[in-house]
């Protein structure tokens, strides 16, 4: 009897790390709330989207990865990642529960609309039109965004959109700049980090580069994105739906990082 008593109460215990005991209350995301704006807005923004000077993910985004759960993401709290800024946290379970239940209440997901399209030729055209500087399982360039999952994050219209005008809304590290070095090298990139007196971007090449804000002759934060327009003569709707039907065939096989 003791033995069987000993059993349940282990897998209780297993079950607490698993499943947010909080979840079906409304008032835990709003107590998550308040204890995310005390400790972690500080890194990630009061709105959990991220801070341009920090190298902290918008958390906005993170249930856009199949690999996500709540209890991983209790985990990451709870012990922090080791190599990163993300230290562990001695909050109460509760309250590392609650601050779940908060992300996962703000959380932004994509579609689960079913693009119809042929996943092979989207891949061929996204090949041709986009690997250049974008990357999708860890192949291809690293000027855009990584669209491994995009489909999990962004609703179908806004990925359209991106596409036909690109520069209507840049994401927060791919704001695009132009410089003027000391020596008239003209520089072209997407800003990285920023600071009071230097700065951090990936040139049109490709290559990561620093620069002190005081040797530049000209530093221009530019208003259109670095990604061509592509118009319907360019792709049409069946290209476009070939292409995100292929993206879509991608969602959720990156790893977690």
């Amino acid at each position: 009897m003791i033995a069987a008593t000993a059993f349940f109460f282990l897998i209780s215990l297993a079950q607490a790390q698993v499943v947010n005991p909080l979840a079906s209350d409304p008032r835990a995301a709003q107590a998550g709330g308040v204890i995310f704006r005390a400790q972690c807005a500080t890194c990630h923004g009061a709105d959990a989207k991220g801070i341009d000077s920090i190298e902290a993910p918008d958390l906005t985004l993170i249930w856009s990865r199949q690999t996500t759960t709540d209890a991983s993401i209790f985990k990451t709290i709870k012990e922090g990642i080791a190599g990163s800024i993300m230290p562990p946290h001695q909050n109460p379970d509760p309250e590392i529960w609650m601050t779940v239940s908060y992300l996962k209440s703000i959380a932004i997901s994509g579609t689960n609309e079913t693009v119809v399209g042929n996943v092979g030729r989207g891949r061929s055209l996204f090949v041709e039109n986009c690997s250049s500087c974008h990357r999708v399982d860890g192949v291809g360039g690293s000027l855009g965004p990584d669209l491994s999952s995009i489909t999990g994050r962004r609703s179908l219209a806004s990925l359209v959109n991106s596409l036909r005008e690109p520069s209507s809304a840049i994401g927060r590290r791919f704001k695009p700049v132009s410089l003027t070095t000391a020596t008239n090298e003209r520089v072209q990139g997407t800003i990285k980090s920023e600071d009071a007196f230097s700065v951090q971007l990936m040139d049109s090449e490709q290559v990561l580069r620093a620069f002190n804000k005081i040797e530049l002759i000209q530093f221009t934060r530019e208003i259109d994105s670095l990604m061509p327009v592509f118009s319907e003569a360019a792709l049409t709707e069946t290209d476009v739906n070939d292409i995100l039907s292929y993206l879509q065939s991608r969602r959720g096989r990156r790893p977690s990082i």
